[in-house]
C-alpha cells in the first residue's frame, strides 16, 4: 500500500506537535522554576523548595566564593604575614556555618525575602512594606541550551546571578554567583 502525501502528513502531524510541545516545555522550564520558587517562598512553603533548588549543588557553588571572600578579608586585615594554611583553616571554620545556613531551604527563603537583594523597598498605602521578591525583576539569559541565568542587583547595585541548569526535562537552581 502506497502512502499518499496527505496520509503521511496526517501521521507525522501528531509527532510534530508532540515534539513542539516538549521543546516548548523545556524552553519554558526555567521560567516555571523561577515562578515556582517565588510562589513557594511567598507562601512560606520552604520545605518544598527542594523540587526546584538543588541545595547540595548550590552549597558547592557558594562554598569557594564565600571562603575566598573571607580569606581576602582576613589577609587585608592581618597583612600577608599569615600562612596560607592558617588562613585556609580559619576560612573553612568561619564559612561552613554561614554556607550551611544560607544554602538551607529556610536560609535561601530569607535570602530572597531579605533586604540584601533589594535596592529599596517601597512602603505600600497600608504602611507595610511588601515582601521582597528579587526574582520578579530578574534579567534572564540563556547561556546554553542547559543553562539559564537570572541576574538581580543586591543592595549595593552589584549583580547576583542565579544559575538554573536543565536535568533531563526539569530545571533546577543549582548555582549562585556572588559579587566578590
Amino acid at each position: 500500500m502506497k502512502l499518499t502525501s496527505r496520509i503521511r502528513w496526517l501521521l507525522a502531524s501528531p509527532l510534530l506537535l508532540l515534539l513542539l510541545a516538549v521543546l516548548g516545555y523545556v524552553a519554558a522550564g526555567p521560567f516555571l522554576a523561577i515562578h515556582s520558587i517565588r510562589d513557594l517562598v511567598a507562601r512560606g512553603q520552604t520545605q518544598e523548595l527542594w523540587r526546584f533548588v538543588d541545595f547540595d549543588s548550590l552549597r558547592e557553588s557558594v562554598r569557594p566564593q564565600l571562603q575566598q571572600k573571607i580569606a581576602q578579608s582576613i589577609l587585608a586585615r592581618t597583612g600577608n604575614t599569615q600562612s596560607a594554611r592558617n588562613v585556609g583553616e580559619v576560612t573553612v571554620m568561619l564559612a561552613k556555618p554561614a554556607i550551611d545556613a544560607m544554602t538551607s531551604p529556610q536560609g535561601f527563603a530569607v535570602l530572597l525575602q531579605g533586604s540584601s537583594l533589594a535596592r529599596s523597598t517601597p512602603i505600600s498605602t497600608s504602611g507595610k512594606a511588601p515582601p521582597n521578591d528579587p526574582l520578579k525583576t530578574a534579567v534572564t539569559h540563556f547561556e546554553s541550551t542547559s543553562l539559564l541565568t537570572a541576574t538581580v542587583q543586591n543592595a549595593e547595585g552589584q549583580p547576583v546571578i542565579f544559575e538554573f541548569h536543565r536535568h533531563g526535562l526539569a530545571w533546577k537552581l543549582d548555582g549562585l554567583r556572588l559579587p566578590l
